[in-house]
């Protein structure tokens, strides 16, 4: 069940397509690790190496045609969605069903006007670089909901991003107004000490 905390990200990486065994398949890439990703203008964004790999052992997650639920293409319980954490990012292999859907995507790929794959997920665990001009946002875990195939590529759910990133920024000023009230106090403990040998 998608919440209000999915975020979704493309890649315009090539799709292939393959036909073997009477099978229909596409393969690519929904995430590349150490890339940078600039998001909507608002901050840069990397995906860290592992950042799906407590997620692909347990969840059980359904390939979409553009995110739409109700166009599904494969899953991973039903042996016909593949996903695989190598070198290189998040690895998809689909087994297109014969449906309407299938079948457009199958040829969309083929004419090459389908070029791109991406992926909806839920970050459990990041972290912002805010020392910079343009805020880094690394993402080391996620919790991996959906790939789908894509029409057009687009960095989607930059506001809740955004609001991590918000998220952030407060603790780190409270963190910093902590310190700063720790280091008044321990001063003046100290002046009184010093004061009171005096």
């Amino acid at each position: 069940m998608m919440t209000i905390k999915t975020e979704t990200r493309s890649v315009t990486l090539p799709v292939q397509y393959r036909a073997a065994d009477n099978k229909n398949t596409v393969a690519g890439y929904a995430a590349t690790f150490g890339d940078t990703a600039d998001i909507g203008g608002h901050f840069r964004e990397v995906i860290a190496p592992g950042a799906f790999s407590q997620s692909l052992k347990t969840a059980d997650v359904r390939a979409y045609y553009g995110h739409d639920r109700q166009r599904l293409l494969g899953r991973t319980s039903a042996g016909t969605l593949r996903l695989n954490e190598d070198a290189k990012g998040l690895a998809v292999e689909i087994d297109l069903p014969d449906t309407t859907d299938g079948r457009d995507v199958r040829e969309l790929i083929a004419r090459g006007d389908i070029t791109g794959m991406s992926f909806g997920f839920i970050v459990t665990h990041d972290e912002w670089d805010m020392t910079g001009n343009i805020d880094t946002r690394t993402i080391h875990q996620v919790e991996l909901l959906e790939v789908s195939v894509v029409s057009e590529p687009a960095y989607e759910g930059t506001s809740i991003a955004l609001r991590s990133r918000d998220e952030a920024r407060k603790e780190k000023r409270q963190q910093n107004f902590n310190a700063a009230g720790l280091r008044l106090r321990m001063k003046a403990h100290l002046d009184l000490r010093v004061r009171s040998k005096a």
